[in-house]
């Protein structure tokens, strides 16, 4: 046999994509082996590790046979990536030689090989499982370290290995002869493929550990708390200013640990995202992503993109928190790069080769100091701002985003003699998750019908704010005058209606009444 073909897998952007890994070998005088099929640096190279790798599994290496091979990545018009297709390569190319024998059709295969044969983990292994399991694959193998993530996807078996050998040990029907034989023995003498088990499913359950930082370890600030547990509750943007040192990052991590766990389908995408981004280093998310870029990031960081595009720190935050501390110091263009996914919960990257669409439904926590030296309004400090620098820090902050922001809260100073104070540990924490919890079930049973479980009252568009959130006279009457006098814009007008139904969730009511829309108002920034 001269061809063989098995199949591999690659991720492109996030979309997942199963490549036909064909190996054709012509005995003639001549000895080349190329890889075509957009290959980029990285896969081109595979030629010397594949080499390597079936030399020292006691193959015959085909760098010493007089042949030339041609390994074909398809589709052909799909850029090829990354070292995950070592493994396919290095098994296409036994099978094509006739140094092996099995039926490659059921299998999927992942991996990246060093030169003596071992696997080493690769990312973006659960989204390429996903897709195995729906083009009707039998079984998946992949590196061990990949194996908890990749267990995620039920339905389908998955195998972790560790060398090229069990694999082919596990898989060959042809018996093994000459030196390969003495190479196939573990240390007690048994098949090498024998080791190759399925694995588990892995089975995921929220930790709701004690958080490092807890509403408990919060002195004061009880206005900018309620704040944080009514953005938890319905899903809305908060903002938080006030001097250093007064809780605003304490309080956005507190705020990410009253979040409701994620679902099932929530882990897999939540999951699937951090591995395609490789930041994922073997610990699964069960408990929404908390994101904290510096403000020295730069834009294809925060927002994605690149020449081949990448996730940024606003899709690693999808179904959790993106916390921006020191708001205004951020790039400019990156603060003006949210205004898409606070509205629309994506973030659409365009380049010359296409268009790449990152999920982005998070809730921003944004914190800054209230001027540059960060005492303006301070009751004992004075603030050294002149007007005209204190203009320039607020305009760093532009009208559409901070009219995107449902809450702004501001967290004055606290007095030394509160941090003596300690509530009982964990109970502020408990009680404000249980509120929380609460809230996302009636919200839940709200939008049954919309078939979306996931959507919370800040997704809430204008024509289902009329048909879900409907306002009696009275309340629509106090709310219309109220918008007037603080001239709020129809975005914000109905952003309040969204945080006052967010806090009749809380308060259990049915209604959204005179009260609910009142606490909403006294959260919009105040124009000066």
């Amino acid at each position: 046999m001269h061809y063989a073909r098995v199949y591999g897998a690659q991720t492109s952007v996030l979309t997942p994509h199963i490549v036909s890994v064909e190996t054709d070998i012509s005995p003639v005088q001549l000895h080349r082996f190329d890889i075509i099929g957009l290959p980029d640096k990285a896969v081109e190279e595979a030629f010397d590790r594949v080499a390597a790798a079936i030399k020292h599994s006691g193959f015959k290496s085909p760098k010493v046979k007089n042949e030339k091979t041609v390994v074909s990545l398809a589709p052909a018009d799909l850029k090829k990536e990354g070292p995950m297709f070592d493994l396919p390569i290095a098994l296409s190319y036994l099978l094509a030689a006739g140094d092996i024998q099995f039926d490659p059709k059921p299998y999927l295969f992942v991996g990246e090989l060093s030169l003596d044969g071992q696997l080493q983990p690769v990312r973006g292994v659960l989204p390429l499982v996903a897709e195995a399991k729906r083009k009707k694959k039998k079984a998946v193998f992949v590196p061990v370290e990949n194996v908890a993530e990749a267990a995620l996807v039920q339905g389908i078996a998955v195998y972790g290995v560790s060398t090229l050998l069990e694999v082919v040990d596990f898989l060959n029907t042809k018996k093994p002869a000459g030196k390969g034989l003495s190479l196939r023995q573990g240390a007690k003498g048994e098949s090498l493929g024998s080791r190759v088990k399925p694995a588990a499913p892995t089975k995921l359950a929220p930790d709701f550990g004690e958080s490092q930082f807890a509403f408990e370890d919060i002195r004061g600030q009880e206005s900018a708390k309620r704040a944080a547990i009514i953005a938890a509750a319905g899903g809305h943007n908060l903002g938080l200013s006030g001097p250093p040192g007064t809780g605003k990052t304490m309080l956005a991590r507190a705020l990410a640990s009253i979040l409701p766990p994620l679902s099932f389908d929530d882990m897999l995408e939540v999951n699937s995202i951090h591995s395609v981004a490789g930041v994922l280093r073997g610990e699964l998310l069960t408990m929404p992503p908390f994101r904290s870029p510096h403000h020295t990031s730069s834009y294809v960081s925060i927002v994605g993109g690149g020449a081949n595009p990448r996730p940024g720190e606003a899709t690693l935050a999808h179904k959790g928190v993106l916390f921006l501390d020191e708001f205004p110091e951020f790039e400019r263009r990156v603060i003006e790069a949210l205004r898409q996914p606070m509205e629309d919960r994506i973030i659409s990257v365009s380049r010359a080769k296409g268009t790449a669409q990152f999920p982005a439904r998070f809730t921003l926590v944004a914190a800054m100091n209230p001027c540059p030296c960060g005492h303006y309004g301070h009751p004992e400090i004075a603030c050294k701002c002149t007007p005209m620098t204190l203009e320039r820090y607020r305009r760093k902050i532009s009208g559409p985003i901070a009219d995107r922001i449902d809450l702004w809260s501001v967290m004055g100073p606290v007095e030394l003699g509160e941090l003596g104070k300690r509530d009982i540990v964990g109970a502020q924490t408990r009680a404000a998750r249980a509120r929380v919890l609460r809230a996302r079930d009636a919200q839940k049973k709200r939008f049954a019908k919309n078939k979306n479980p996931g959507k919370t009252n800040s997704d809430l568009s204008p024509r289902e704010l009329d048909d879900l959130v409907p306002l009696s006279p009275k309340v629509r009457e106090l709310l219309e005058k109220a918008g007037a006098r603080m001239a709020l814009s129809p975005r914000a007008f109905h952003r309040v209606i969204k945080v006052a139904r967010t806090i009749a969730d809380l308060d259990e009511h049915p209604d959204v009444n005179d009260s609910h829309v009142l606490e909403a108002l006294q959260y919009r920034e105040k124009k000066s």
